[in-house]
């Protein structure tokens, strides 16, 4: 049985894609690896890319081919500076020249040797690529096929059926599979599900780096809601889609400056806001994570790039509004539940906007965040899970069909209303008997999966139904 670890299903990446961007960006570096493995990073002359199904149909919108230059420029996603994202390829398109793991430098034609085969799908999974380098005889000397499969995970083709984490296979103390599961075991030693949790992480690191690493993946998502309700502008990409958290942030702090987000967050929690405002912040949070995502930023995949917005939004929601004081504990709870709940979905279903369309991100993300609020809230393990079932049972057939391959309409404002389905569905839930509900959230997982292969292709992120086949723009490739 797959371990999956709160860190693989939260990840630091750049936008404005876990399967399109940050994916393919890992496996690009993973090839480097494999290359040098095998002794032909000396011996190559040349270094081919082909993307395929939803990788090459909205490739560009998602800046796939961004991410495979800046992989195969040893570039990392969590720790490259952010101005050079876009830099980097600009330049080798301009300069003709691939610098390889930043050790050597190629002939690199964009327009040849990055191939988009539109009408083209591999078999393995909706997101294909394939990395070929020849030597100077234009002979090939290695050919490799990944897939990105949702969330930032990707496997290579023949070699594993479990994709490629972030932390070494190891032996839980509480394995879990299932909703039943986790559960059962909570109820039977009296614990939270955080609590068991933090049990099974510290398989995988020592009780002061989970805090440690935990706090570090909050301090992203809070400064990457404090960039976007302090940036205002135009996203890229053709749309021209206006930045809107800048504008309800003004509006709801008028005439206010702070210097860091601790202080912006300290204000908003002093200021007396009525119902109405609440629900415009919620919105607003959300909406700012995701268009610094759409803008190529740092954000934290909770559990993909698309549905980033949810988790920041609701946790935002719960330090503001539901409690006296900021603590850390209530923090890292809040992250251990989203990611356990996360991961459930990931092995009983799909985190892949590609193989289940949008409640397969928006979905699991309101599911990760009603779960983790109804244990803050004061819920048991019982009432958590009925929390997150509430929550993707009203997400269940919602389509990937973004307008133009951009993660901007209707991606940003899905994550405000996943939000708002979020808190209602714990709100309900911790008002409720858990063990009167007509309704699992291992039934609703299956239900998803089910409902996710009967999905039509064209609405799992192709960009080839919906909205994105409704509305008529001309947007530029990248």
């Amino acid at each position: 049985m797959e371990a999956i670890s709160v860190f693989d299903m939260l990840k630091i990446g750049v936008g404005p894609s876990s399967s399109h961007t940050l994916g393919p960006w890992r496996a690009a570096q993973a090839f480097i690896q494999e290359l040098k493995a095998n002794k032909l990073f000396d011996q190559l002359t040349k270094i081919q890319a082909h993307l395929y199904g939803s990788l090459a149909l909205t490739g560009h919108g998602h800046g796939t081919d961004i991410a495979i230059l800046l992989g195969l420029s040893g570039q990392d996603p969590v720790s490259m500076p952010l101005e050079r994202v876009q830099q980097i390829p600009e330049a080798v398109k301009k300069e003709g020249l691939l610098h390889l793991n930043d050790e050597r430098s190629l002939p690199f034609s964009y327009d040849k040797d990055l191939v988009f085969h539109y009408d083209k799908c591999l078999h393995g999974h909706a997101n294909g690529m394939k990395f070929e380098v020849y030597n100077q005889s234009d002979t090939l000397l290695i050919s490799s096929t990944y897939y990105s499969i949702g969330g930032g995970f990707f496997i290579k083709e023949n070699e594993a059926t479990e994709p490629m984490h972030e932390t070494p296979p190891v032996q839980l103390p509480y394995p879990i599979s299932s909703g039943k599961d986790l559960i059962n075991y909570c109820e039977h030693h009296g614990r939270h599900i955080s609590e068991v949790v933090w049990e099974n992480e510290k398989t995988w690191r020592e009780s002061d780096l989970i805090q440690k690493d935990l706090l570090q993946i909050w301090e992203v998502m809070k400064m990457c809601m404090y960039r976007g309700c302090h940036t205002e502008g135009t996203l890229p990409g053709g749309l021209n889609v206006s930045r809107r958290a800048a504008r309800i942030n003004s509006k709801l702090l008028p005439t206010a400056r702070y210097k860091n987000a601790d202080q912006w967050i300290m204000a908003i929690k002093k200021k007396r806001f009525g119902f109405s405002e609440i629900v415009k912040w919620i919105g607003c949070f959300a909406m700012a994570v995701n268009e610094e995502n759409a803008n190529f930023g740092r954000v934290v995949t909770a559990p993909t790039n698309g549905a980033a917005g949810v988790i920041p939004a609701v946790l935002m929601y719960y330090l503001c509004w539901c409690t006296k004081e900021v603590k850390n504990e209530d923090i890292i709870r809040f992250l251990m539940v989203a990611g356990e709940i996360g991961s459930l979905f990931k092995k009983g279903s799909t985190i892949s906007a590609a193989m289940g369309g949008c409640q397969a991100e928006i979905g699991v993300s309101s599911a990760m965040a009603a779960a983790a609020l109804a244990e803050l809230l004061g819920g048991d393990s019982g009432q958590s899970l009925m929390a997150a079932e509430i929550a993707m049972e009203h997400h269940l057939g919602l389509t990937c069909d973004p307008i133009g391959g951009l993660v901007q309409v209707p991606c940003i404002e899905r994550n405000s209303m996943g939000a708002m389905k979020a808190i209602t569905a714990a709100k309900i839930a911790v008002e409720s008997d858990h063990k009167l509900a007509k309704v699992s959230l291992d039934t609703v997982i299956k239900t998803m999966w089910e409902t996710a292969q009967d999905m039509h292709a064209k609405y799992k992120e192709t960009s080839q139904g919906g909205l994105a086949a409704n509305i008529s723009i001309s947007v530029p490739e990248c």
